[in-house]
């Protein structure tokens, strides 16, 4: 079984080769975390607790190609992780990595999500 810190984390440092890394907003980022958990598959993805982000790990080429709102994507060198986080989704020994174009897919459905669940959190407007 995984150990997990008090935060939810995987606490073990594991270095993945160098990839091409999206970066999202924390609670989309969450949400599609899910709804690649549940259909796809989702590769390594690092919480960044300073930018309130998680950082998914992509194919490296992605970067040259990638323009989703809300998003960015840039390449990152192998080696040590960030600090002030911890993995989400830890790194497999397999090397996988989520696929652009199922984080794109996950990514808008996960807006959709966001975007509904915040209208119905709103209390009706009194006229």
């Amino acid at each position: 079984m995984e150990k997990r810190n008090a935060a939810g984390h995987s606490p073990e440092v594991v270095v993945p080769a160098a990839r091409d890394v999206v970066t999202v907003p924390f609670r989309q980022g969450l949400e599609a975390v899910d709804l690649l958990r549940l259909s796809t598959g989702v590769g390594p993805v690092f919480h960044d607790h300073a930018a309130d982000s998680l950082a998914f790990l992509v194919p490296l080429g992605t970067a040259d190609g990638w323009d989703l709102p809300g998003s960015q994507c840039h390449r990152r060198g192998g080696g040590s992780t960030p600090c002030g986080g911890g993995w989400l989704v830890p790194p497999r020994t397999d090397g996988a990595v989520t696929d652009p174009a199922q984080l794109r897919q996950a990514m808008g459905a996960a807006a959709r999500t966001i975007e509904l669940v915040d209208g119905f959190a709103q209390p009706p407007a009194v006229s």
